[in-house]
């Protein structure tokens, strides 16, 4: 491989990964769309390249993020569980349902989640449960506000609910569940969107790094392209958690609409025959 080709490739991962850092996305929503139509690489390597390049964005961010206590650690073991439910359930159903009608259902939640972010955000009904206050609840340092924040999770089965869901889809279609993770954080369990991106973020490594054993197992995953991807996803996953704790929380909140809203267009445009990339978290 050129070299060239090489430090195009750490460049777009330095990219990709700071994007999906500060997002608390998987990279891989954006690395294998650039990849494929841009790189003229196979859809297996590109994601195979994909899963290297988020593993190593959620390390490299995990130390900004745990050194902050913006991340959760209990909130995500509690989700996750939920998350790999689902995506057992979807493997078992995969077939039974209509594609096209998925990919439709999938841009819909996107685009409501995307209109529930802009809205508002209203003080909770109810107090939350003594074992939830207990468990869960935590607070961190925002330099925008000027000292320590504390948060309440809020509707702890609701949000179990739509991780499940989150996972289903992802197995059923093949897709990142990272996109709605941050979303569901945000809307039903009301946390600070810094909170929802850094614990998505720590959440999708652990879910990358399953999927990538794999991958390496079927030797798909290739060296050559991995190594360059994997070191410009820790340059770029540093910068965007550098980013993440200094931007404000009112602009990383529309960066994130503007992405849900992009994704939910291709995903309703897949559902119509109309297939642009394929993308795994």
């Amino acid at each position: 491989m050129s070299i060239g080709l090489e430090l195009w490739l750490f460049g777009v991962a330095a990219g990709t990964s700071l994007l999906g850092g500060m997002l608390g996305m998987a990279s891989g929503v954006f690395i294998v769309p650039v990849l494929t139509l841009f790189g003229g690489l196979d859809i297996r390597s590109a994601i195979g390249a994909s899963l290297v390049s988020v593993i190593a964005c959620s390390c490299a961010s995990a130390a900004p993020f745990l050194h902050q206590r913006l991340t959760n650690i209990r909130l995500a073991i509690v989700l996750e569980t939920a998350t790999t439910l689902g995506a057992l359930t979807g493997v078992l159903l995969v077939g039974a349902i209509p594609t096209a009608f998925l990919f439709a259902l999938f841009g819909l939640v996107l685009l409501l989640s995307a209109v529930q972010m802009l809205r508002a955000r209203q003080q909770a009904q109810s107090a939350p449960s003594r074992w939830v206050a207990w468990q869960l609840d935590a607070s961190y340092p925002d330099a925008e506000l000027g000292g320590e924040v504390a948060y309440q999770v809020h509707r702890v089965p609701a949000g179990l609910g739509l991780m499940y869901l989150a996972g289903l889809l992802s197995a059923l279609l093949g897709i990142g569940s990272g996109v709605l993770k941050v979303p569901a954080m945000d809307t039903a369990l009301r946390l600070p969107i810094k909170v929802s991106s850094a614990t998505s973020n720590f959440m999708i490594g652990v879910t990358a790094a399953a999927s990538a054993i794999a991958y390496f197992v079927r030797g798909i995953i290739s060296a050559p392209i991995a190594a360059p991807v994997a070191l410009g996803s820790v340059l770029g996953a540093l910068l965007g958690a550098r980013i993440l704790l200094r931007v404000p929380s009112t602009r990383l909140r529309l960066m994130f609409v503007l992405a849900l809203a992009a994704l939910a267009i291709e995903m309703i445009l897949n559902a119509f025959g109309v297939t642009l990339t394929h993308r795994l978290s």
